[in-house]
Parts: structure tokens; C-alpha cells; sequence
């Protein structure tokens, strides 16, 4: 095994290296824009003006670890919940674990110690993403938000991804009838094909690369089954709708993890097809008229044919719901810094670290942006388009979970700024991500192997 798991992560590294390391063709801006001041939640009212009537907000970060992309992010869905009656948060982050903090969320009233435990089960590495003190004073805030409502009318909190497949098959069990015997066989089937590789799905992809394993047939006759149970459509009862998301993450997973070793690109878009087909979902569940926020790096949000993801291949989510919705029902904006500090790590798996983040260059987007003022601001794609500098690509900073602040030299992606955001919202100066203590459990890493 360990032949083979030499021979795949070099295979890995060098897909990596492929989509990371990109070499600048880009055009340095240049010219007057307009731009917004942002220094309270005021500020924000461009934003929802702009917003309008769009169905679906996406909300962008130009790292996992950066407390004022959080908390502005907040800020604005909070804003979005009360004033444009938006329905849920939907998060970068696994279906089982969200789960819980929906049902957190919607119960009864709760102190912020309370969300912090809840937040503890986020326990796969990245832990910080979703275990924080910023989310968890979100989700007070949503708990709180909550307690006027009907149960119909309360906001809740989901998650997109494709991760954790052994827990989601065994999330089912719960919503299984006596009736459904073909079901609970299944869903064992699934847990047996996997056991081998001791909940770490790396394993499993390693020995599907090496043809002694495959769990296909297993996962996909899951998701089969369930779905003909709930009429081979969208359910419209939460337990068979939470039943069926379960099923799905078991599918998906199953694919995303067999080819994540052997294609990068084609992992990407299984994932990112995975989030929006779960964007797809949660609004027809939750009814004609609904209205979701989501939660991601800029890499998933801002659309990815603006960028030189288009010539790799690799589609995301911002593309993909902008194709499905329309434009005018979708709202992306990205987010950015010039310089600060940021939680990452130097190795995948390895403790968290308080890491500098270095002046962006110029020439870069947030250099652009610094050298304007060296001011928090908002931009809208709309005023953009008359500088003709800006329809060209520039270098704009993605950070990863695993970042080397010594080497940026690969993290900037060429952009068609007022193309692939609706709007952007800059922070001059930032801070790294207050994490929760939690303890980690010996799984696969989420947003592996990509690290956004």
C-alpha cells in the first residue's frame, strides 16, 4: 500500500501544482473606480440594493481562516434574513455536522456556550472552518432570531458538501421505517465496502487506484433505493429529505473520493456539482418562494469562466447556479485583503497556526485596491465595467487551508474581476479566525486535496 500511496500523491502533487501555480498573464489595473466606504453594518445598504430580488446570494472568502471575511459575511446575511426574507444558510461544510446546527438553530432558545458545543462536532481537520467563536455568535443569533417564529418560518443552516460519507450512511438509520429492510440492508452494504479503510477515505481512493477495491455499486444502489421511496423526486417531508441528502453525500462521496486520486479536475467539478445540485435542492424543498445564502471560498463563488479555471477544465458553484438560475437570480460577492494574519496550516493534517499574510504585490487585485486607499470598501461589478483595465485578467489572492505565506507565488488567480463577482467587499487589514478548541478525529481532511 504504501508503493501505491507514493505513486498517487505524486500524482496529486503534481495536479495541484497544475491548477495552483499559474503563471501571471495577467494586465496590471488601472484608472479611477468608484468605490463604497465599509465601516459599519450601514454600509452594507449598496449591497442589498444591488441584491434586488436575486434568489441566491453567494457569499465569498478569500481564506478559510480570516475573522472580518466571517464577520461581515455574517453581518450581511443577517441583514439578508430580516429585511429580504432569506431562508437558510448553506455552508462549505459536511451535510451531517450542519444537520445538527440546523436543528440548534431552530429549537429552543440558547446561551453562546450552548453553540459552541454544538460547533465541537465539527471534528474532521480543517476544524477551524466551521468551529469558531464567529460562527458560533452567528448561530446564537440565529437560535435568537428564531424564537418568534413558526416552525415554517424559521431560517436554517445546511451543508453543501461532499464529505463524511460513512456518517451520512449512518445518519439514515434514524428514518428508516420497519417496512424499509431493503434500505437498512443497503446502507450496511455501504458500511461493510467501507470498513476496511477505517473511516478514511484517502484509503479507499488509494485501493481504487490500486483495483483492489469499489464501492460503486454499493453507494449508487443506496441512493436508488431511497429515492424510489420518495417518489424519484425531491422530497417534500424533512426526515425523507434529510434522509435522502444523506443517501446522496454517500453517491457523491463515494465518486468524489474514487477519483480524487488520479484527477484532480474531475474531482473539483464532482464536488462543485455535488454543492450546487444541493443549492438545487434545499430551494425546492423549501418552496418556490425561498431564498438561500451560501457560504464558500471565492474558488467555489466567483464564477469560474472569468477566471483560468475555464482552460483547466473545472467548472463551480457560482458558474453552475448562474447557468441553472439565471444571472438575475444570483448575487456573488467576492472578498479580499491586502495584508494580516490568517489560520492555516503548513502541511495537510498538521495544528493550526496563526500565519502573517504579506502586502499583496502590485499589480494584483488587492494591491489595486490598497493603492486606491488603504481603506475597508465596497465595489460593484456595475461600476466596474467602465474601466477597461478591469475587463482584463488580473491576479487576485486565493489562501488555502495549507499556505506558505514565504511562497504566494501560486495563489493568485487570474481574474475578470466585474465578470466573475457581482460585487466586492475589500478589507485592507485582517485578522486571523478565532478557533474552537475541539478534538480532531482521525479522519480525511475536508476540502481535500484542494485545500479552498
Amino acid at each position: 500500500m504504501k508503493h501505491v500511496a507514493v505513486r498517487v500523491w505524486a500524482i496529486l502533487f503534481a495536479s495541484i501544482l497544475a491548477f495552483g501555480c499559474r503563471k501571471d498573464k495577467s494586465s496590471a489595473p488601472g484608472g479611477d473606480v468608484a468605490t463604497h466606504p465599509l465601516n459599519s453594518s450601514q454600509d452594507l445598504d449598496v449591497l442589498l440594493q444591488q441584491i434586488g430580488n436575486a434568489r441566491i446570494v453567494l457569499l465569498g472568502e478569500a481564506s478559510h481562516g480570516t475573522a472580518e471575511f466571517y464577520n461581515w459575511r455574517a453581518a450581511l446575511s443577517k441583514r439578508l434574513m430580516q429585511e429580504k426574507g432569506f431562508d437558510a444558510i448553506g455552508v462549505e461544510g459536511e451535510w451531517a455536522d450542519s444537520y445538527r446546527v440546523n436543528n440548534f438553530i431552530k429549537g429552543p432558545s440558547k446561551d453562546s456556550l450552548a453553540a459552541v458545543n454544538v460547533l465541537k462536532q465539527y471534528n474532521r481537520w480543517p476544524t477551524w472552518m466551521w468551529g469558531n467563536y464567529e460562527v458560533a455568535s452567528l448561530i446564537t443569533w440565529m437560535n435568537g432570531f428564531n424564537q418568534a417564529k413558526p416552525a415554517t418560518e424559521k431560517v436554517g443552516f445546511y451543508g453543501l458538501d461532499v464529505y463524511c460519507i460513512w456518517e451520512s450512511s449512518q445518519e439514515l438509520a434514524p428514518y428508516l421505517q420497519p417496512l424499509d429492510a431493503d434500505i437498512a440492508g443497503a446502507s450496511q452494504q455501504v458500511q461493510q465496502c467501507f470498513s476496511p479503510f477505517s473511516a478514511d477515505a484517502q484509503q479507499y481512493g488509494y485501493a481504487v487506484a490500486n483495483a483492489s477495491a469499489n464501492c460503486r455499486s454499493q453507494a449508487t444502489n443506496l441512493w436508488n433505493l431511497i429515492l424510489a421511496k420518495t417518489g424519484n423526486a425531491t422530497a417534500t417531508t424533512e426526515p425523507q429529505f434529510v434522509m435522502q441528502q444523506n443517501a446522496l453525500v454517500v453517491k457523491n462521496g463515494e465518486q468524489y473520493y474514487r477519483t480524487s486520486v488520479t484527477s484532480y479536475e474531475e474531482s473539483w467539478n464532482i464536488r462543485d456539482k455535488h454543492m450546487a445540485q444541493t443549492i438545487s435542492r434545499l430551494l425546492e424543498f423549501m418552496g418556490p418562494d425561498s431564498k438561500l445564502i451560501v457560504w464558500e471560498h471565492n474558488t467555489h463563488v466567483g464564477d469560474a469562466r472569468y477566471t483560468d479555471m475555464a482552460s483547466q477544465g473545472t467548472v463551480n458553484v457560482g458558474q453552475l447556479v448562474r447557468e441553472q438560475f439565471g444571472e438575475q437570480n444570483v448575487f456573488a460577492v467576492g472578498f479580499g485583503s491586502y495584508q494580516g494574519s490568517v489560520i492555516a496550516s503548513n502541511t495537510w493534517g498538521g495544528p493550526i497556526q496563526i500565519m502573517p499574510v504579506p502586502a499583496a504585490p502590485a499589480g494584483s487585485w488587492e494591491g489595486y485596491l490598497h493603492s486606491i486607499s488603504p481603506a475597508n470598501k465596497i465595489l460593484l461589478s456595475s461600476e466596474l465595467r467602465s474601466n477597461g483595465s478591469l475587463q482584463n485578467s488580473i491576479g487576485h489572492r486565493a489562501i488555502g487551508v495549507v499556505y506558505n505565506p514565504n511562497n504566494e507565488q501560486g495563489n493568485y488567480v487570474p481574474s475578470i474581476i466585474p465578470k466573475r463577482y457581482d460585487a466586492f467587499v475589500f478589507i485592507d487589514q485582517t485578522s486571523a479566525l478565532h478557533p474552537i478548541p475541539i478534538q480532531q478525529q482521525n479522519e480525511p481532511p475536508d476540502t481535500y486535496p484542494s485545500g479552498f
